[in-house]
C-alpha cells in the first residue's frame, strides 16, 4: 500500500478568499489553510478510493471523521493523525443523524461496487438509500458543501454512434447499463434532488480508477489477472483514471466556489487490450493475445454462473461480458477547463506504480 508520507507535501497560501475559487498548483500535495476550522466526513473510508482520500486529508492536517461498516480500517489507517474512526450504517438514519453531528464538509465515497448477480439486489437498494439519509442530513444539519463520488457508468452508456460522452449526457434505458449503473443513477438523482432543495454539492464522475490497492477486489484486481496471463482482450473502450487523481480534484472541488455541477473524471479513453498490455508488460508477463468476440465472452459468462452455483466468485459475469465488447469515448474538458492547473497522471505512470505495488505486497 502507500503511506502519507508517500506525499510531496507543500503549503500554497490562496490569493482568494474561501468561498471563491481558488486555483492551487496540483504537482505536490497542496495544504488549505482554512482546514483549521473544518470536521471533515469521509464516507467509505476504508474503501478504495475513500482510504487515498483520508491519507491525503490527513497529510495535508484535516481533522476527519472517517466512517466504515463492514471493512475495518487497516493498522496504518488507524493511527493516521487527525483521523477519528467511527463504524456506522448508512442506511440507519440515527447513524448516519449522529456521525455528521458537528460536520463541515462530506465527502461521500461510500458504495456498493459489484457487478456479481447475487449483489444487484443489495447494491440497488444502499447506493440510493443511503446517499438519500446523507443527502437528507446534509440539508438539516446546514453543512457547506459536499462533494459526491459517481461514476461515468451513471451518464448511461450511450450511443456507439456518437462521438463522445459528456456531463450533458441524458440517462437512457440501455441493455448496456448494469445494475451497479442504474444503483449509481438513482444515487446521484437523490444528490441532484438535494440540490434543489438548496445543498451546495458538486458530483464527480470517475472513469475506472486505478491505483494502489487489494488487489483482489475492484479494479485493481486487474494487476492480478494481467499477473496470471489471462490471454484473451475484447473491444471495448471506457475511460481511465487514477486514484489520486480523483482524491486531489474532490478536494479542489470541495475549497472552490463551483456548485450544482458534476464533472467527469477521466485522463483518457483506452481500450481493455491496451490496459491488460501495459500492466502485463509491466509485470514483465505475456500481454493478452488472442481476440474473445462475443460468442467466446458469452461462453465465459456463463461459465462464470457455473462456478457461481460452486460457490466460486466468477471472473466474467454477464454484464462485464456485454459491456467489455462496448466502446465509451467521455470528454474529461469540463473539468480540465474549471481546473485549469490540473494535470492528469499519465495512466503507464499509474500502471508501473501499481506493478511496484503488486510485486511487493507479500514482502
Amino acid at each position: 500500500m502507500y503511506k502519507a508520507t508517500d506525499y510531496n507535501v507543500k503549503i500554497y497560501l490562496p490569493i482568494k478568499p474561501f468561498n471563491s475559487l481558488t486555483i492551487y498548483p496540483f504537482n505536490a500535495l497542496t495544504i488549505y489553510p482554512t482546514f483549521a476550522f473544518l470536521m471533515i466526513l469521509v464516507t467509505g473510508a476504508s474503501g478504495f478510493l475513500g482510504s487515498h482520500l483520508v491519507h491525503m486529508l490527513s497529510a495535508q492536517g484535516a481533522t476527519v471523521r472517517a466512517l466504515y461498516h463492514s471493512h475495518a480500517p487497516s493498522s496504518a489507517d488507524a493511527a493516521l493523525p487527525g483521523v477519528s474512526w467511527q463504524k456506522a450504517d448508512l442506511l440507519d438514519v440515527f447513524d448516519v443523524e449522529e456521525a455528521m453531528k458537528g460536520i463541515t464538509q462530506v465527502y461521500h465515497c461510500a458504495a456498493i461496487v459489484s457487478f456479481q448477480p447475487h449483489e444487484h439486489k443489495k447494491m440497488l437498494h444502499f447506493n440510493p438509500e443511503s446517499t438519500a439519509n446523507i443527502v437528507n442530513q446534509a440539508i438539516e444539519q446546514g453543512i457547506e458543501k459536499m462533494v459526491y463520488v459517481s461514476s461515468i457508468a451513471a451518464l448511461g452508456r450511450g450511443d456507439e454512434k456518437k462521438n463522445e460522452i459528456t456531463e450533458e449526457e441524458q440517462w437512457g434505458e440501455s441493455g448496456y447499463n448494469s445494475a451497479y449503473a442504474i444503483s449509481k443513477y438513482l444515487a446521484e438523482t437523490e444528490v441532484w434532488r438535494g440540490i434543489g432543495e438548496g445543498l451546495n454539492a458538486v458530483i464527480v464522475n470517475p472513469g475506472v480508477i486505478l491505483g494502489e490497492g487489494d488487489f483482489n477486489d475492484g479494479s485493481a484486481a486487474l494487476m492480478k489477472i494481467a499477473a496470471k496471463e489471462f490471454p484473451f482482450y475484447t473491444d471495448g473502450i471506457t475511460a481511465w483514471t487514477d486514484v489520486k487523481d480523483v482524491a486531489t480534484i474532490m478536494v479542489a472541488l470541495m475549497h472552490s466556489d463551483i456548485e450544482g455541477e458534476r464533472y467527469i473524471v477521466s485522463q483518457g479513453n483506452y481500450a481493455y487490450k491496451d490496459i491488460f498490455t501495459r500492466m502485463a508488460l509491466a509485470l514483465g508477463k505475456k500481454p493478452p493475445h488472442i481476440h474473445a468476440g462475443p460468442f467466446i465472452t458469452n461462453m465465459a459468462w456463463r461459465l462464470g454462473r457455473l462456478q457461481a452455483w460452486m460457490g466460486k466468485k466468477p471472473v466474467i459475469t454477464r454484464e462485464t461480458a456485454r459491456n467489455a465488447h462496448h466502446r465509451s469515448i467521455y470528454n474529461n474538458s469540463k473539468l480540465l477547463h474549471a481546473l485549469p492547473s490540473f494535470t492528469y497522471t499519465l495512466v503507464d505512470e499509474t500502471i508501473t506504480r501499481m506493478a511496484a505495488a503488486f510485486k511487493n505486497k507479500d514482502q
